[in-house]
C-alpha cells in the first residue's frame, strides 16, 4: 500500500466546503427558500475568524450559529462568509472562513456535512449553540469527521438568526422549539480511504 501523497482526504473536505460556499452564495442572491435554514459550527480560534471579543470570550473554542430569521449583510467570497446576527439583542458582525467550519446542517432536508479539523486546537470539543433570546448555550449533536448526506436545491427567500438556546442535546429553531431532525443517510469519508 502506497502513501497518499495527493491527500485525497483534504481535497474531499475542500470540495465539500465548496458546497457550503455555493449554498450561501445562492442565499445571498435569492434568500432562504421554504423551510431551509442552517446550523453552522465553526472554530472561533481558527485563523481568519473575526468575531467580537465579547463572543470570543464567551465561546473560546467552538460556536454554532443558526442562519434562519434575523440576519443582515450576508456576504460570501471564495474563502469566507460574513453575516450580521443578533446575540442577546446585541448586533454582531461575524467573518467565518470556510476552513474554520466544523459542521453544517440544514434540518429542513436533513442535509449534514461534518469536517475533520484535527489540526486545530478545539477539534475535540463540543460546539455551543448560541441562544438569541437568552444567550445561554445548548449543546447540539456531536460533530464527527467529514460526512455528507444528500444535497438539496437552493433558490428562494428567507432570513436568519442565532438560535434560541435550550437545555437539551437537540438543535432548536429561532423560537426555541426543537428543530426537526430526520434520520440521515451519511457516508464517512473514511470508507473511501485505502486501509493498510
Amino acid at each position: 500500500m502506497g502513501q497518499d501523497l495527493i491527500r485525497y482526504d483534504v481535497l474531499a473536505q475542500d470540495a465539500l466546503r465548496g458546497v457550503i460556499r455555493k449554498v450561501i452564495g445562492e442565499v445571498v442572491k435569492t434568500g432562504l427558500p421554504g423551510d431551509h435554514h442552517f446550523f453552522i459550527t465553526f472554530l472561533t480560534s481558527a485563523p481568519g475568524v473575526r468575531i467580537s471579543s465579547r463572543l470570543r470570550e464567551k465561546y473560546p473554542e467552538l460556536m454554532t450559529i443558526v442562519i434562519q430569521h434575523q440576519y443582515w449583510d450576508l456576504q460570501v467570497n471564495d474563502t469566507a462568509f460574513e453575516v450580521g446576527l443578533s446575540f442577546s439583542d446585541i448586533p454582531e458582525r461575524l467573518l467565518v472562513p470556510f476552513s474554520a467550519i466544523r459542521g453544517f446542517y440544514d434540518p429542513a432536508v436533513n442535509f449534514e456535512l461534518e469536517f475533520d479539523v484535527r489540526g486545530m486546537d478545539a477539534a475535540n470539543e463540543q460546539p455551543e449553540l448560541v441562544g438569541e433570546e437568552t444567550g445561554e448555550p445548548a449543546k447540539p449533536q456531536s460533530i464527527a469527521p467529514a460526512r455528507a448526506a444528500k444535497p438539496t436545491k437552493l433558490p428562494g427567500k428567507g432570513k436568519a438568526a442565532a438560535a434560541a438556546g435550550n437545555k437539551s442535546d437537540e438543535p432548536v429553531d429561532s423560537d426555541g422549539n426543537p428543530a426537526s431532525k430526520k434520520e440521515a443517510e451519511v457516508v464517512s469519508l473514511d470508507a473511501f480511504r485505502k486501509k493498510p
